[in-house]
């Protein structure tokens, strides 16, 4: 409950929302809410739903907003940057992020404005490395890109996202049939497809290293990591961010052990880059592809892979054979326009600074782990705060519970967006708020999961 030293007055308001039925017609769903006034004067609105018991439920369950407790707190911060500056649906409250971020309306008119740029001379704009075209505003990217993870403009290549990147250094690199891959058990799928093609194509094999759900230990991870290594070991691909749970791997150090056994050390970081600060040679990896439309909020279909010099040798992607530009004639004419768009949103990412989108997003994750750990019906398997901690928090449902019927009605009924853990980890979800949420924000999509989860048993 919120306590009376801090707390002014609530008042209530009732809203109807238009929403769209199977039939397509427009129905009123009305939704109950409670604008909090405490003692500095700030406000927080809270959506906590639909009928007078379950508002009352949740805001008891709503955070004591003048209490001391650190871990359990609202972070004092509002967004870092505001929620007109893109165009999210009204009333839309987007926490997930780690799926697809959104991009901002500044990135978006950039990216309409190369387009339309390109198309008054599309063969010179394509084509030609003048100061004016499109080809050079796009291939100025790779060097943008490479400052943001601590590397030099020729060791980046220009992709549609982690997938595409994964799988083309998976066939760029120099193997034969009998040579091992290592992966971990809780790899996203587009970090191995390009792994298990190879195994299907060429006659590779992959091996796993087993992490427990739960394992957040350093010596732990590396020590399974080690333990699966065999003679014919040729590469590590792990990520840098688990998407299942959100937890930060030990990377230099699966990198090291991977050097000292001669083996390329390959990262998927897709959920890293724009989420945590980078540096690709600090990790000492080889090779390290990431995506644009997730935390760096770019263009769909996009993203890029670094490859250190001094790999050269044993990864080749057949892209840089004939030139290493972001369009040749090995290469193919690339996706000009958003990869223009997405080095506007590199742009913005470094104009806020990596520690000051860590230190908001984290503190929003601290909140939603701590509450989501108050809810019965949900087993937190993200790592607590420390140093393998993000901004990505899951939990986990019981079987009688339908993950895939609380996200949806989340969506639905409460205008909240997060995801649906994938069934071959656990049955939950997964919440991700990056540098457009608030407070409010959270504290709305957690009372409203509170209201859907009433309805289930264990």
């Amino acid at each position: 409950m919120l306590t009376g030293a801090a707390l002014r007055s609530v008042s209530i308001v009732g809203h109807t929302y238009m929403s769209r039925n199977a039939s397509n017609a427009l129905s009123g769903v009305t939704r109950t809410s409670c604008k909090v006034h405490v003692s500095k004067g700030t406000h927080h609105m809270y959506t906590l739903g639909t009928t007078r018991r379950a508002f009352v439920q949740a805001l008891a369950a709503l955070p004591m907003l003048g209490r001391s407790a650190a871990s359990t707190a609202l972070p004092s911060n509002g967004a870092l940057v505001p929620m007109a500056d893109f165009g999210l649906s009204p009333g839309l409250v987007h926490l997930n992020t780690a799926s697809a971020g959104p991009t901002s309306n500044r990135v978006l008119a950039r990216t309409l404005a190369a387009w339309r740029q390109l198309e008054t001379d599309p063969v010179a704009q394509s084509y030609y490395e003048r100061p004016d075209t499109v080809f050079t505003a796009a291939n100025q990217v790779r060097g943008k890109a490479a400052a943001l993870v601590g590397c030099s403009p020729d060791e980046i290549l220009i992709t549609r996202g982690t997938t595409d990147g994964i799988t083309t250094l998976a066939h760029s690199v120099r193997l034969e049939r009998g040579d091992r891959v290592l992966l971990s058990n809780q790899e996203h799928e587009g970090g191995e497809v390009g792994w298990l093609h190879r195994q299907k194509l060429d006659g590779v094999i992959v091996d796993r290293a087993q992490l427990p759900l739960q394992e957040y230990d350093v010596d732990r991870i590396v020590q399974a990591y080690r333990a699966a290594i065999s003679p014919g070991t040729r590469v590590i691909s792990v990520s840098h961010v688990l998407a299942s749970t959100g937890l930060m791997m030990p990377i230099a150090e699966i990198a090291k052990l991977a050097h000292a056994h001669d083996i390329l050390c390959v990262v998927d970081g897709a959920q890293a880059v724009g989420h945590i600060a980078v540096d690709v040679v600090a990790l000492g990896c080889h090779a390290y592809a990431t995506s644009g439309h997730k935390w760096l909020m770019g263009p769909k279909g996009t993203g890029f892979v670094y490859v250190a010099k001094n790999a050269g040798k044993d990864i080749e992607p057949p892209q840089w054979q004939l030139g290493r530009a972001v369009g040749s004639d090995s290469a193919g004419l690339a996706p000009l326009t958003l990869a223009v768009g997405l080095g506007e949103a590199i742009d913005d990412v470094r104009k806020l600074g990596m520690s000051q989108i860590e230190r908001h997003n984290f503190a929003l994750a601290r909140f939603i782990h701590a509450e989501l750990a108050k809810m019965p019906l949900l087993r937190v398997v993200s790592p607590p705060a420390g140093p393998s901690a993000t901004a990505m928090v899951a939990a986990m449902l019981p079987p009688t519970v339908d993950a895939g019927l609380v996200t949806a009605r989340l969506r639905e009924r409460h205008g909240v967006v997060i995801k649906l853990a994938e069934k071959r980890f656990f049955n939950g979800i997964r919440i991700s708020p990056h540098v457009f949420n608030d407070e409010a924000q959270v504290a709305t999509a957690l009372a409203a999961l509170r209201i859907e989860l009433e309805g289930f048993s264990a």
